[in-house]
């Protein structure tokens, strides 16, 4: 499930065109990597690895919506961040990926 719902957002990044294709390409990398850091984390902590990709999601859907709602980007990045703020001794690069995700999409604009 994890594994489809990251497929999803990288589908919805790569057909968008609210967002340059640097930034995609950039968006794409991490969400690779998250994909991997969340299906190790599943094995042990499955409801907040969901939890991690459904924020994910939210983040994503919001980042690529033609008309951007800047108060639900935030609420949408700031779950994303809580979700992963329990892990940041015990998978510190799972929260960086996290971090460098929302900083990301801050700094495009969105």
């Amino acid at each position: 499930m994890i594994r489809n719902t990251i497929g999803e957002i990288e589908a919805r990044l790569r057909q968008t065109d609210s967002i340059k294709e640097a930034n995609k390409a950039e968006l794409l990398g991490l969400l690779s990597t998250l994909k991997s850091e969340i299906e190790e984390l599943s094995k042990t902590h499955g409801e907040q690895a969901q939890s991690i990709a459904g924020f994910t999601n939210v983040s994503a859907h919001e980042a690529t919506r033609e008309e951007k709602d800047p108060r639900l980007v935030k609420l949408a990045l700031d779950g994303l961040s809580a979700s992963v703020a329990e892990f940041e001794n015990s998978h510190p690069k799972l929260v960086e990926i996290v971090n460098r995700i929302c900083l990301t999409l801050s700094n495009i604009g969105i």
